[in-house]
């Protein structure tokens, strides 16, 4: 492409030198990874400056650069200026990859618990609809049956638009993707055209970027006011909405789409009714306005049930038959690292599950005692360099329905575990229930396992299916799953 023509949908640009005869191959913002024929984009990020790595970035063979400061580094390439380079991106990545979401269904989930669990149960129901799917998410992209690896919830907004690109040259019929708050608020998804949006729910999480529980819903509610203004017959857009969700009627008036809620305690479009939880699945009567399906899953819980009336209405929105989503419902057996047991033969049950909130700690754990014949044992941290409020809420609650919690390390990143333990369960008593803090998280794994009896349950709650941990600014090789296992094994013996 021409870099001219690129330029184009910028209504306003500088540059030093010429750049009608300019012909480049792709835009790159990491210079490290810029090949020849490539334009760099510096991007300031919150530890790195890409201006300050333009002479990289040249030297790797990029043929223009795109700068918003002025550049103390002399390079025999144009030099484009603009206002903002982090708003610039999306709109030149959209332009270079020629638009790929106004061509590619797409839906886009956010809340702050069970993203990929919708995400997961929608990719089911559209494949069984015989369609191609193409998933963005926490655990990893896939684009039919290929999984590549994410390094956020929801990837920058180049790799975005060039994710979508590759989703139309393999011919997937509808993308599905977890949007996170930090996408949305840092413009990451500017570019992208969404036919549906998903709110799952709101819960206090990530109060370390945004300054309160109102900042953060309203960043949530601009996938909603991105879905547009304007109509057309030929492709309705939807918003879909947790009615039961105190942040429903924000977000309803967050949009001027087609909007269709979904609960299971006040008047939705799609309901759930005669709930039955069992420790096994559970069943319900899914009532819509394409009509009433029986549905008998074999996902376990009350937020599960929340999350199958998200999907299903986001199919319905779609158009998919009922009989399909009531199959795709019936037949998936879960997701990873949500809820998921560790079964090696043993008497008790061990769960491992993502929830690093409040508010999910609060549904499984809830979960767990609905089901427990004898005790619950919780093995929870928190994560470093995250939102500190939370700690002392996930410890009372762990305390609230466990018989005996284990405080442990979640991802410390650069602070020190103690540090976080101590922030989790300074003012504790020991009327507020029973615990004991095991910094080391494998040990604090094995510690549970020894203790757990016939019937017992443990819930291995933070970290779901991540198989690392992540200390100071290093990944090292860490799978709960993996460490329970062996932990159950070696019990055995």
């Amino acid at each position: 492409m021409n870099l001219k023509e690129l330029l184009g949908v910028l209504p306003f640009y500088e540059t030093n030198s010429a750049i009608d005869k300019i012909e480049f191959n792709d835009l790159e913002m990491d210079s490290r990874r810029v090949k020849p024929g490539n334009v760099f984009i510096c991007i300031p990020g919150f530890t790195v400056d890409g201006h300050d790595y333009v002479a990289q970035a040249v030297a790797n063979g990029a043929v223009a650069v795109i700068a918003e400061k002025t550049l103390h580094v002399n390079v025999a390439v144009p030099i484009i200026m603009v206002s903002d380079t982090n708003r610039v991106l999306p709109m030149l990545a959209a332009k270079h990859f020629n638009y790929p979401t106004a061509k590619l269904p797409l839906i886009g989930v956010t809340g702050t618990n069970g993203k990929t669990t919708v995400t997961y149960l929608l990719e089911k129901i559209f494949q069984l609809h015989s369609k191609k799917t193409g998933v963005i998410g926490t655990i990893q992209l896939k684009i039919g049956d290929d999984t590549y690896p994410v390094a956020n919830t929801t990837p920058d907004a180049l790799h975005l638009q060039r994710i979508f690109n590759k989703m139309l040259t393999e011919n997937v019929d509808q993308a599905i993707m977890e949007v996170s708050s930090h996408a949305l608020d840092l413009g990451r998804v500017f570019g992208c055209e969404y036919d549906i949006a998903i709110f799952t729910n709101l819960s206090q999480d990530h109060l370390d970027y945004h300054t309160d529980l109102q900042d953060y819903l309203r960043v949530k509610s601009l996938l909603f006011s991105q879905l547009g203004n304007s109509y057309n017959s030929n492709s309705q857009k939807f918003a879909i909405i947790n009615e039961d969700d105190p942040s429903s009627s924000l977000l309803k008036h967050s949009t001027a789409q087609h909007i269709l809620t979904y609960g299971c305690k006040k008047k939705a479009s799609v309901m759930a009714e005669n709930i039955n939880l069992k420790a096994t699945g559970t069943s319900f009567k899914l009532t819509s306005p394409a009509g009433d399906i029986e549905i008998n899953s074999r996902l376990i819980g009350m937020f599960n049930v929340y999350n199958m009336l998200a999907a299903s209405a986001a199919a319905i929105a779609a158009k998919v038959p009922l009989s399909i989503i009531k199959n795709a419902l019936e037949s998936i057996n879960g997701v990873n690292g949500r809820f998921e047991p560790v079964v090696e033969g043993q008497d008790f049950a061990v769960i491992v599950d993502y929830a690093h909130t409040p508010d999910s700690l609060e549904n499984v754990l809830q979960t767990s005692r609905e089901f427990a014949k004898k005790k619950v044992y919780v093995v929870v941290g928190c994560g470093g360099d995250r939102d500190r409020t939370k700690r002392p809420l996930m410890a009372s609650i762990a305390l609230n329905y466990a018989d005996h919690a284990i405080f442990t390390s979640d991802n410390p990143r650069t602070e020190d575990p103690e540090q976080i333990l101590d922030d989790m369960t300074r003012g504790l008593q020991e009327s507020d229930g029973s615990f004991e803090v095991i910094a080391d998280r494998n040990e604090a794994i094995i510690q549970a396992v020894n203790y757990a009896q016939e019937e017992d349950i443990i819930l291995i709650a933070g970290k779901g299916h991540e198989t690392y941990q992540i200390i100071g600014h290093t990944k090292h090789d860490f799978d709960d799953r993996e460490v329970a296992r062996t932990a159950i094994l070696a019990k055995e013996k």
